[in-house]
């Protein structure tokens, strides 16, 4: 357990770090839309389509370095790629019923809770 905490730790920092340049790399003071974000999300979701389809081709998902550069790195970059690799897992295996609710959830009941949050403290 402690080695795959290491392992994903280490995959994290780098997506954090790499998330935090592109993000500063891509803002511009007067954009009221947040580039970076959409960036680094669409990104995000492209690389992680690219290693689970490499490492599912290859029988390799439960290698160290699957866990090093899905759960780590694009976790650490934007953990929006696990939700839409998630998502499209469930797809794929024809469960529409828990693709829905994932999805809508997720995205309706999260803006929810970050508003919540908010008001909580903003009072």
């Amino acid at each position: 357990m402690l080695k795959s905490l290491l392992i994903v730790g280490s995959g994290s920092f780098v997506g954090g770090a790499l998330r935090y340049l592109v993000s500063s790399l891509m803002k511009s003071p007067s954009a009221a839309f947040p580039w970076g974000t959409l960036t680094v999300n669409l990104l995000g979701c492209f690389l992680i389509g690219l290693l689970y389809g490499a490492f599912t081709r290859f029988s390799t998902a439960d290698s160290p370095w699957c866990l090093l550069l899905t759960t780590g790195l694009c976790g650490g970059f934007t953990t929006f790629s696990t939700f839409a690799n998630e998502s499209l897992r469930m797809l794929q295996s024809g469960n529409h019923a828990a693709f829905a609710l994932y999805v809508t959830v997720s995205v309706v009941v999260g803006i929810a809770m970050t508003w919540v949050g908010y008001l909580i403290v903003k009072q």
